[in-house]
This record gives structure tokens, sequence and C-alpha cells, in this order.
């Protein structure tokens, strides 16, 4: 048996329900879904299902005087340096910005951190390093609206800075003396972009500036702008980064994405193409969020884990199609490399969790701490355990004295929160409500591990949090066809704030299961009344989480499956538990295309 879930479902009003089923031509399904996310406005889903939105890079306040101060450099033929970060937006904002400027005849080159060296954002000693080294405009991605005193740092070596981040500023509020581009202080009206999409508009406002230039001066004509290149070519970029980096994708995110997928299926960037080929996507055209988030961001990601993020920056900017097959087989190795460590670090960690649980009992937080851990990969780490776990997790490697730390969290509980409570046994912390990093003295982890359990126990209460199970649609097997797996592709692409659908059959049944990819997956039938449907369930080996015949409610994912040119819908079980006693007086309301009877409870 699963471990008993809360159902998590919105309320929905059925005359909302039947209204977007009758002006929109959906099924009940999809309109319910549609309602529960917020678009119980036949307009307000046409835009979302249309995912079309977007804004003019003048929409950023203040962008004119970042154009202006890069376009000076441009002219002058000065260094210009691109500081980036290690992860896949910033090597993705930094590729975007490296290829415009390179399209201008810019002098540019850039610097990618060393996590283990360098740590994140734009340090002094980076600093000091570029402005010897000759860089005269020093332009930042997805880092530095923190790095004050570091951008003061830079003008008083005689560097001017041009600042493109999209995390959030200093608690004090102050900013970097300089141009600043950030949806979320310049106004944009989608704050919520990632670092590569504001670099691409960045780029897109210098191409236009520079045309509007080589336009109206006849004496310039010479410096014309490279027409073989445009910053709409680098959507597949955007695409990447906008779902590695797991921005909400909705508004110019969702359209972003969803273009930008469009652009991928069909790049002609030789190192995106060599990532897919190692990544195992046989066919380009059908490329997804999935293959982005499982298959090309992880191996992007996986040099800057464990060694440095130049060679992800190299397969992007490379035109040489064979010198683009060694680096991605490179990324390749680092991967499997990556999983080979993260597997070892799971494993001690889910040793030390044993024996705590042993000595202490279930606590509400947990730290967890090893000689030897990567820092690069515990934070990966941290996330599988609070997927298996549903705990807030704080994992540190240690080096001598010090140790590093990558907390992730649950639904609820702040984890940057936590971290200013127990603020005082660290070093230096910071990050945001889901995920944050840390460092602290060696002798201060058996503190900082008692503090943040307290914390926790104290925010959570007594009663541990029960894992939460999201519903967006309640239907029936009947439904279960062709049609509405086809309809509901129309949501994608799903990530954060638009998840995957999960739809609920209530009091069904399961039988004849059968043993499939030797023995590590099941395949089931599913029993409702009359009705029958073929489900599969993934990595469980035979077992299900009910008996057979047992009455069960269970979720489930309704896909596309296509196996040797045959498509078919395929029903995924996401979970599974006894019938709930405390679901089973639902207020009951009729609102579908077909008039079936909906089930709706909050």
């Amino acid at each position: 048996m699963d471990e008993a879930r809360r159902f998590q479902i919105a309320p929905c009003e059925d005359s909302q329900v039947a209204r977007l089923c009758r002006e929109l031509d959906v099924s009940g399904a999809l309109a319910q879904i549609l309602v529960r996310r917020g678009f119980a406005e036949p307009e307000q889903a046409r835009r979302f299902l249309a995912a079309d939105e977007q804004h003019p890079p003048s929409a950023f306040t203040g962008i004119d005087a970042a154009i202006a101060a890069i376009l000076s450099h441009v002219r002058a033929h000065t260094r210009i340096t691109v500081h980036g970060d290690y992860d896949v937006d910033g090597i993705c904002s930094t590729a975007v910005l490296i290829r415009v400027l390179r399209a201008l005849g810019a002098d540019v080159d850039w610097y990618l951190p060393d996590r283990a060296r360098d740590g994140y954002g734009l340090n002094p000693e980076t600093v000091r390093r570029l402005a010897l080294r000759g860089t005269r405009l020093l332009v930042t991605v997805d880092c530095a609206i923190t790095a004050v005193a570091e951008v003061e740092l830079a003008k008083s070596l005689g560097v001017d800075v041009v600042v493109t981040d999209h995390h959030a500023p200093r608690a004090d509020g102050v900013l970097p003396s300089a141009p600043i581009v950030h949806p979320a202080l310049c106004d944009y009206p989608c704050p919520h972009l990632c670092a590569a999409a504001v670099a691409h508009k960045l780029a897109l406002a210098l191409w236009s500036a520079a045309e509007c230039e080589v336009t109206a001066d006849s004496a310039d004509r010479d410096r014309t702008v490279d027409g073989r290149y445009h910053p709409q070519d680098d959507l597949d970029l955007v695409a990447l980064a906008t779902i590695a980096d797991v921005v909400p994708l909705l508004g110019e995110n969702r359209a972003l994405a969803a273009r930008g997928l469009r652009a991928l299926a069909g790049t002609a960037k030789p190192g995106l193409r060599a990532l897919m080929t190692v990544a195992r996507i046989s066919d380009p055209a059908k490329v997804s969020e999935r293959s982005v988030a499982f298959a090309l961001a992880p191996r992007l990601n996986a040099a800057g884990r464990l060694y440095r993020a130049d060679a992800g920056l190299e397969l992007l900017l490379t035109t040489d199609a064979a010198r683009a097959q060694q680096i991605a087989a490179e990324l390749d190795r680092a991967n499997h490399e990556r999983r080979d460590t993260e597997q070892r670090i799971l494993h001690d960690a889910e040793q030390q969790l044993a024996q705590l649980r042993q000595s202490r009992g279930e606590l509400a937080g947990y730290v967890l701490a090893g000689e030897g851990w990567h820092p690069g990969v515990i934070g990966i780490v941290a996330s599988r355990l609070v997927e298996r776990h549903h705990r807030p997790f704080v994992l540190i490697a240690l080096e001598g004295d010090t140790g590093r730390g990558s907390g992730r969290s649950i639904e609820g509980f702040d984890l940057l929160g936590a971290l200013h409570a127990s603020g005082g046994h660290l070093v230096r912390y910071g990050g945001h409500r889901a995920a944050a990093g840390l460092e602290l003295e060696h002798g201060r982890l058996e503190d900082f591990a008692e503090a943040f359990a307290a914390h926790a126990a104290e925010v959570l209460g007594p009663e541990l949090p029960v894992r939460p199970e999201r519903v967006d649609a309640l239907v029936g097997c009947g439904e279960l066809d062709m049609q509405l797996a086809e309809e509901l592709q129309t949501l994608a692409p799903f990530g954060n704030a638009n998840p995957a659908v999960s739809l609920l059959l209530r009091e069904v049944s399961f039988a004849d299961r059968r043993p499939m990819g030797e023995g590590r997956h099941v395949r089931f039938t599913i029993n409702s009344g009359a009705d029958r449907a073929r489900a599969v369930a993934f990595g469980r080996g035979t077992r299900l989480p009910v008996e057979d015949g047992e009455p069960a409610d269970a979720t489930f994912a309704l896909e596309i499956n296509e196996w040797r040119g045959v498509s078919e819908p395929r029903l995924v079980l996401r979970h599974a538990q006894a019938c709930a006693s405390e679901i089973s007086e639902p207020s009951v309301e009729r609102a579908t295309r077909a008039e079936e009877e909906l089930v709706l409870f909050a």
C-alpha cells in the first residue's frame, strides 16, 4: 500500500465548467482543469491555450541605458566580458548575449565562475582578474543584482557594468549602481522570466538599436549588421533555460517555452543536435519539455556541477559539427559520473537518516552531512530525499573545517526562513522558500542541525505533514480515450505552475496485473462498473498499491504512447489508496459537454 495522501482538489463551479465546454467546445475534463487552474473565463482560457503572449523589450524600464552602454563599447571596440553562471540558465543566457555581440562586431569574451573556487555570482577576485586582462565593460547575466560592492569595485578599476539578472535583490533593497535589466525590478509585465529570456529581450533590443544606427548613419555603412543572424534564432536556448530553471510556465514564459521547443525541434545549432544524439532523442522533431528536463538539461548542468561549465557554453556556441560531437560526448560522460556520485551520496544519506530515526525518532526537518560529498551534487540528492520522505532536508559537504550545504523544502515550509531562524550557526546563506545554499564551520554542524529541526517542528507542528496528491479533474473510465489524451496535450508545455495533468478515478479496482520491462514495471486493468481501461505503473516491480479487487481512489496521467508507428492512449498510475471516507460525501454538480456527473470537493 502506498502512503496515505491528502487529495488536493481546488473548487470548481459547474456553471464555469459548462460555460467553457460550450464556448470553447472542449471536454468536461479539460474544462475542469482550466477552471481549477484559474482560467474560468473563456477569454482567459483561450489566451492560455494559445500560448502566444509577448511583450516588447521596451517594457523593461531603463533598458535604454543598458543598450546605450553596451553599444558605446561595441562602437569603440573595447573588451566586453559577459559574466554568467554555471547552470543551464547561466550558460544559455551567456550564449545568447555572446552571439548577439559577436554578430554586432563586438570584442567580446566570457567568464563562467567555477562552482568550487568562485562560488555563485560575481566576486571581488573575479572583478580584479577581469580588469587586469582588459575588460572595459562587464555585462552580468543570471547574477549580480546583489553585488553592490563588486560593481563599485569594478567601476573603481575602470570597468563599466551592466547588470542583467532575475534573482531577488538584497533584503535592504540596495541595488548595484549600474544600468539594470531585471523583469521584477523594471516593471516588466512577466516578472518571472529566466535569465536567458532576459538576455534574449536585451539581444532583441540591441539588434533593433544597431539596425537603426546603421540605417540612420550613412557614414557607418561599413559596419553592417550580420544578415545571417537574428536574436529569434536563439529561442531554442531560451526554451532550454526556461524549462531547466523551473520558472512558472504561465504568460510569456509559457509562450517562450512553446515557441522555443518548436525552434529546438528544428535547430541548426550543431551543439544542440549533438546533445540530442548523446541523450538518445531519436526524433528531434518530437522534443518536449520532458526531453529538456530529463535528458538535455542534466547533461549541460553536469560539467558545471563536477568541473567547469565552459564546456557547455562551448557546445552551444560552436559551429563545428565534429567538435560539437566531442563536447557532447564529454558532457554525457560527466553526466554518468554525476549520477554515480549522486547515487553514492544518496546511499550514504539514507543510512544516516535511518540511524537518526532509530536514535531520535521522526524529525520534522533533517540536516545530513558527509566528508567527501561533492558540493555540486548535494542539491540534487536533497531533492531526492524530499521526494521520498516529504520532509525538508539540508545536505552539507564537509571539507576540513568548513562545510557547504544545499537544502530543499516541501510545500508550506519556508526554507530561507528556516535559515534566517538558525543563521547564527552559519557563515553565510541565501536562497528562497524552496531551495537554498549555505556555508558553516564544521564545529557548528550539530548546533545548526538541532536548530533547523527545532524550527521545522515549530512551523510544521506536532502532526507531520501529509503529502498532498494534486487532482485536476475527476473522470470516469469511459472518458479515457485518444481524443482526451490529445486534448490534454493542448495544455503543454508542462512545468512549474502548469504541472502535468492528474486525473482522479473514484472507487475503481485493479486486476490482471502483468510484469513488463523485465519485471521493473507492471501493466494492469482498471475496472469501474461495466467500464475497463488499461494502465501501467512504472518502477514498482509487480507490486500495486492496493490489492486486486479492493475499491480504490487513484490518480493517473493520460499520455499518448507511440510504439512502432502506432499511437494510443496510455494511463500511467501516479497514486492509489483505499477509498477514503472523508471524500465520500462530496457536493454533486452536473456540468460537462456530455452531461456526465462530476464529483467535486475542496
